[in-house]
């Protein structure tokens, strides 16, 4: 069956055969059949497979049935192989264009039925719309042709092939190919036949391809958001074809051109903007005789004015997420109802805006993108990460052999997506070096749509990109390229080529790398947008972690990551980066950015607050202003501020409402911009922006929180004794109010999270960091996680008791001495510790705390209620999500499930503190200031930090019969170390003397 068409798998030519120009995705009333569903499937372990499959009269009774889309590593638990994640590794041999022998190939088979009345058809067409790596393809026998491309799409035209009824359809793919050079993207190797496969019966007089490109002039405004627009029109057609009707009925617009050279641009008036907080589409048909096109219109116009990004001459900031297409269960295949539930709830957490990392993503969520609203940066299928390895010797983006590689898929990328009002600029890839392939695909946009200007990270000099584009800059070089007047070189540049870049607008394609626990510091770099026009913003990495649903040896399903299914090399978690987690959770993380970019910002100045609309160009008509007093976190008031509408970019002051100020506890005002009636993402009620004020009385201090009764009667003793609720064995507690407890005990180790565990880059860091070394190695170097005690001594009056400890590790004359007074003050049960570390502490810490141990009895500990900073997990670097109040959870829900086991479930600046078993309250505590007036945080858990730390995945943790309450003096900082900047030094945890107080009764 072979022929001059078959391509070898290191052929770099990006197809063959009938494969047809790229065009449009469009919604036509031509006849067509979608060829989803069950296909015969044989996979084999190399390429080096006959091509008898293809041949009539093949039986494929014996062969298996698999899903198309679907992946085949990801059917059959595991018999047809299993994923491999790497980010930057080839998991072959780096010898390009060649690939192993062993490489899996998967045919596929299955008839398809052709109408009689398709007979009348000028062309049969079949459509790919994404195959992972290299396909080729027969129709009755016949070898139609071969592509390359995995998220691009492909048409081969099969009309001599196809016969009216029954026909067969027969598919190789290859997983590896020279193709999978330059598809080196951070994510799941998936092959397969993984998104549509549609036969399309073109019409003889029909339309083979529509661009309707428009702008809108927001300086010829006409009062009410209305303004001018114009429609310029590009079909493809044959002349035979017309004439050709354009109708956008809203607008009144019914446009008929009888020939080609009649189609010219069309002015109309009326229109209102596209914009990500207003999408308004229009709908707009394309049609002649034989066929109607159907679309959706956004009127917006894109330009670059100096170094400002503006759309309908507002500029633009972007508050966006890098997004891949990942599923649990089924990889890269699409689903429409949880893609459109995905991209509601980033409209929810205020995300604007949307990177496909790193390649076009299935063209129905452009559609989404649109409806709902989005900027959307619409990046190429291209990524050769892994020649960095070699220095980038070898590059495919340098070598003229490749250049026809890159213009097809920069052409199918382009040219699919063309007519998505979302898609404001186009990125050429992602993580590829440089050089004349990536500069002749910026040449190719430029020519093709200078409606848009052309992204590219990697092209450092801005040789041949429109855009200044960084990855992972710290917050001080971020306000370098943000800056007028500084004159240090930029990555990479010579100065003049720094002085260029600065002239051009900035985007972070990414930051904020949001592995595990973290990343703190989104609200430095958001201060710095603020401050500086040129900074537009950026895209978090990124929108969700990639995990796949897998299940234990005990049958506990999981979340796999590299590694779990035995991949020769792997990049581990690494893939589990995201905002949300694998099961559609929200971290912690996504709410402290949506709280960090606000759309709507409140500043308090005496009985006023002054409303500042952050948005691009909506008004705040669609918000209602909602506050509510609250006396130590209760309700005692609420209604509506009364605010005129606010314009985009401008601000009102409006009078706050009277508050009644409690004389014994904190009072604390917050407002709340909710939405005034549903939209499609969200209900009516949903907050958008908060703010809280503390409005709480000025009074003097209260006797709890005075210093500690002083003794002049301390006497050494066995420190066995009762006080109040505690009772203590060897100065040691072990019951409190009638039940187990042990405690407290230094604790100075937390399970690491991904950013402790990674190295240091020995730049910018916290505190005497080494570079290639971890935080995390660091603290185990120092014997954090290994804590031993000294007893030093043990001391008593009538109605207090004291220990000295020495706290060291072994082979470590590092110290901290711990003195822990326990004390009945006015008849209240009082725990004061105070930690004092010795000299030669050469690094961070990653907490200074507590820990008390409270074994499972009748009633087991297993919920909290607390004032204080709440309802999720803080951290010092991590807390604008959080607000002041009282708050309740049971202890599972304390705790975040990251795909790593690691730290979680901190709660700041805590006030008062019940553990409860079931409904029932058992212990009581109150948290005192330091001296500084400094609140401690808590955390309880089921587990303790090294046994966190210990375990890959959560079903490793296992069951527990004790609770964990740690109270925390102090926490180290998030960080992004993962991928960019350590932790500020204005948040990182310094060895350094502390105290703790407490008040604890029974519940």
């Amino acid at each position: 069956m072979s022929s001059e068409l078959s391509p070898h798998v290191s052929d770099i030519s990006p197809g063959r055969g009938a494969l047809r120009p790229a065009r449009s995705w469009l919604h036509s009333d031509a006849p067509s059949r979608s060829l989803n569903g069950p296909w015969r499937f044989r996979l084999s372990p190399t390429a080096s497979v006959p091509e008898d499959f293809a041949a009539d009269g093949f039986v494929d009774d014996g062969w298996d049935s698999i899903p198309v889309p679907s992946h085949w590593v990801l059917e059959g638990d595991g018999a047809y192989g299993r994923p491999i994640y790497t980010n930057i590794q080839f998991p072959f041999p780096i010898d390009p264009p060649h690939v192993p022998d062993e490489n899996p190939t998967g045919d596929y088979r299955r008839h398809f039925d052709v109408p009689a009345d398709w007979s009348d058809a000028e062309r049969v067409v079949l459509r790919f719309d994404g195959v992972e790596s290299l396909f080729r393809v027969w129709v009755n026998s016949v070898e139609i042709g071969s592509a390359s491309g995995s998220r691009l799409a492909h048409e081969f035209d099969v009309t001599s092939a196809v016969r009216t009824g029954d026909n067969v359809v027969a598919v190789r793919v290859h997983q590896w190919s020279a193709a999978s050079y330059v598809e080196d993207q951070d994510q799941w190797w998936l092959p397969g036949i993984f998104r549509d496969v549609t036969l399309i019966a073109r019409p003889a007089g029909g339309i083979e391809d529509v661009w309707l490109r428009t702008d809108f002039d927001h300086g010829r405004g006409l009062g009410q958001g209305l303004g001018h627009g114009r429609v310029e029109a590009e079909i493809t057609a044959d002349a035979t074809a017309f004439p050709v009707t354009l109708r956008i009925p809203a607008l009144g617009v019914e446009q008929v051109w009888a020939a080609p050279a009649d189609v010219t641009p069309l002015d109309v008036t009326g229109v209102e903007p596209w914009s990500a907080e207003r999408p308004r589409l229009y709908d707009a048909t394309v049609s002649t005789a034989a066929e109607s096109i159907s679309l959706r219109v956004g009127f917006r116009t894109v330009e670059i004015r100096g170094d400002l990004f503006l759309v309908n001459g507002s500029r633009v900031v972007f508050h966006g997420v890098n997004r891949h297409e990942t599923h649990p269960e089924r990889g890269r295949v699409f689903d429409e109802e949880h893609a459109r539930e995905d991209l509601a709830r980033m409209k929810r957490f205020n995300v604007n805006a949307i990177r496909t990392s790193h390649y076009p993503p299935h063209p129905r969520l452009l559609d989404l993108a649109d409806e709902l609203g989005f900027w959307v940066v619409l990046e190429c299928d291209l990524e050769t990460h892994g020649f960095e390895k070699l220095d980038w010797v070898g590059n495919p983006s340098d070598d003229p052999a490749w250049r026809e590689a890159y213009l097809d898929r920069i052409r199918r990328t382009v040219e699919r997506d063309k007519n998505h009002p979302s898609i404001v600029i186009w990125s050429l890839g992602n993580e590829s070096g440089t050089g004349g392939n990536l500069a002749a695909m910026s040449a190719w946009v430029h020519a093709r749509n200078t409606g848009r200007p052309v992204h590219y990270e990697g092209d450092y000099t801005g040789e041949y990109t429109d855009i200044y584009s960084r990855m992972y800059a710290s917050v001080p070089e971020t306000e370098q390229i943000g800056a007028d007047g500084t004159r240090s070189a930029l990555l990479n540049c010579t100065p003049a080529q720094s002085a260029r870049q600065r002239t051009k607008p900035f985007l972070l394609c990414e930051y904020a790398h949001a592995m595990g626990n973290g990343p703190g510091g989104f609200d430095q770099y958001e201060a710095l947008v603020r401050r500086y026009p040129r900074l537009h913003g950026g895209f978090v990495w990124e929108w969700r972690d990639h995990g796949i649903l897998a299940t234990a040896p005990d049958g506990t399903p999981y979340y796999a990551y590299g590694g779990d299914f035995g991949e020769v090399v792997h990049d581990g978690n690494f893939v589990m980066d995201g905002m949300l987690l694998s099961n559609d959770v929200p971290t912690p993380s996504l709410h402290e950015y949506k709280a960090v970019v606000q759309p709507v910002e409140f500043v308090f100045d005496g009985g006023k607050v002054a409303v500042t609309n952050l948005r691009h160009s909506a008004d705040t008509s669609d918000l209602r202003f909602r506050w509510r007093v609250e006396h130590d976190g209760l309700a005692v008031a609420s209604g509506d501020l009364e605010i005129s509408v606010v314009a985009a970019g401008e601000s009102q002051r409006a009078s706050l409402p009277p508050i009644a100020v409690a004389r014994d506890a904190e009072t604390w005002l917050t407002i709340d911009a909710t939405l005034a009636a549903p939209t499609p993402w969200a209900p009516e009620g949903h907050v958008i922006a908060t703010a809280q004020l503390d409005c709480s009385a000025r009074r003097p201090v209260p006797a709890p929180t005075s210093a500690v009764r002083p003794r002049a009667d301390w006497r050494p003793g066995d420190g066995t004794l009762s006080l109040g609720i505690a009772e203590f064995t060897g100065g040691s507690l072990h019951r409190l109010a009638g039940r187990a407890v042990t405690g407290p005990r230094l604790e100075l180790f937390r399970a690491p999270t991904d950013n402790d565990e990674s190295p240091s880059d020995g730049i910018e860091e916290s505190d005497n960091s080494i570079a290639g070394v971890s935080s995390a190695d660091l603290w185990r170097r120092d014997g954090l996680d290994r804590l031993t005690t000294r007893r030093v001594s043990v001391e008593h009056t009538a109605d207090a008791l004291r220990t000295l400890d020495r706290v060291s590790a072994a082979n470590s004359a590092l110290s901290v001495m711990v003195e822990s007074v326990w004390s009945l003050e006015d008849g209240e049960l009082e725990l004061r510790v105070e930690i004092e570390p010795s000299r030669g502490w050469q690094t961070v810490w990653p907490r200074i705390g507590v820990h008390f141990e409270l074994p499972d009895d009748a009633a087991p500990v297993d919920g909290a209620q607390w004032f204080g900073l709440g309802p999720l997990e803080t951290y010092p670097d991590s807390l604008r999500a959080a607000r002041t109040g009282r708050f309740s959870a049971a202890v599972h829900d304390l705790s975040v499930d990251y795909a790593r086991p690691q730290e979680t479930g901190h709660r700041s600046e805590l006030r008062r503190l019940t553990l409860t078993s079931g409904s029932t309250e058992v212990l009581r505590i109150d948290a005192l200031p330091d001296t500084r007036g400094r609140r401690p945080g808590f955390t309880l858990s089921r587990h303790t930090p090294r046994q966190i730390a210990r375990a890959g995945h959560p079903f490793e943790l296992g069951d527990s019969t004790t609770s964990h309450l740690i109270v925390d003096a102090a926490q180290h900082g998030l960080g992004s170390r993962t991928c960019g900047p350590d932790v500020w030094p204005e948040f990182a945890l310094r060895p350094e003397s502390r105290t703790i107080r407490l008040r604890i009764s029974a519940g």
